[in-house]
């Protein structure tokens, strides 16, 4: 089939990858978000897919909006069979919908209808969920609701920061992507409808909901630090200035703090949570780069009974 992929973050470029190695399919352009102001002096950067596009020789489509008529015009001109999509950023309006003969599909990284939105996997860890996934279906006007072709299942490991699992699923769904094109192309794939029930949704993780209440048990603040690691980045306040929490880990045989007292020794760092403790291993303060969190505290020079989130 003749193709033009949509997507714009590092994470949607392995499945550029995998759709450009494919000798079965021609990827005829790229559709990505206009380039963007990144670092300290603001210039504008292209978007990861658009620099492995270009790289490729691929042309390059940057429309402000997806319902642009010239955007729409040479979109028409190009004539895809088909517009496989990971992570654009844009929503996708019913006359851009009606180009392809066989439509848009989205390489969307959850187990469908689970967490339906723009943070599947970031709400997956946040969840305590022990295995997600990832979904091909035909994008429709609704949120991430249209009909399945295909999945694969991915466990979610103690360990995981959104960061990890989402690398992993990158390249595990570049491979479900191409399978979902090859099915479509010889007609033996069709879209399943997606069940009623077990509809979750994971709307984008804003910085509040990155905030660490130390009241929660300690297995939800893990939880929240991983699930927003790396971005949002999970934090706390320490003397009035934001303290990035970059690792924490839960430390069952410990309950003698209260929820945000700190407690540190010489190579460790713990804090009180609603249960029992959890262990800072890395944090970053405000203005500074990460560091060991046994280090940071002999700088600070922690207080006996100081609380972090006050």
């Amino acid at each position: 089939m003749k193709l033009v992929f949509a997507g714009t973050p590092e994470v949607a470029v392995p499945a550029l990858d995998a759709l450009i190695a494919s000798d079965r399919h021609e990827v005829a352009a790229v559709v990505t978000r206009p380039d963007a102001p990144a670092g300290r002096g603001r210039r504008l950067v292209a978007s990861p897919v658009a620099e492995r596009a270009e790289e490729a020789g691929i042309e390059v489509l940057k429309p402000a909006r997806p319902r642009d008529e010239g955007f729409l015009a040479r979109l028409r001109e190009i004539g895809p069979d088909c517009c496989p999509v990971v992570a654009y950023g844009a929503l996708l309006p019913k006359p851009t919908l009606d180009v392809p003969a066989r439509g848009w599909v989205n390489l969307h990284f959850s187990l469908l209808p689970a967490w339906r939105g723009a943070a599947p996997v970031q709400h997956a860890i946040m969840a305590g969920d022990e295995v997600t996934g990832a979904s091909t279906f035909l994008i429709e006007e609704g949120l991430d609701s249209g009909p399945v072709y295909g999945v694969l299942t991915e466990e979610v490991r103690p360990t995981d920061t959104s960061g990890d699992l989402l690398t992993r699923l990158a390249f595990a769904g570049a491979g479900l992507l191409v399978a979902t094109m090859d099915g479509i192309e010889d007609g033996t794939l069709h879209a399943v409808p997606q069940p009623a029930d077990g509809v979750t949704l994971a709307p984008k993780i804003t910085v509040e909901d990155a905030q660490v209440q130390w009241s929660a048990p300690a297995l939800r603040v893990d939880r929240v630090v991983r699930g927003c690691t790396p971005a949002p980045g999970a934090w706390t306040l320490f003397r009035g200035e934001r303290l990035k929490v970059i690792q924490a880990v839960p430390v069952l045989d410990r309950a003698d703090l209260a929820p945000g007292e700190l407690s540190a020794a010489k190579n460790n760092v713990y804090v009180g949570t609603g249960s029992h403790a959890v262990e800072l291993l890395w944090v970053q303060p405000q203005g500074k780069k990460p560091m060991r969190a046994a280090d940071w505290a002999r700088g600070v020079r922690i207080v006996h009974g100081e609380l972090l989130g006050i």
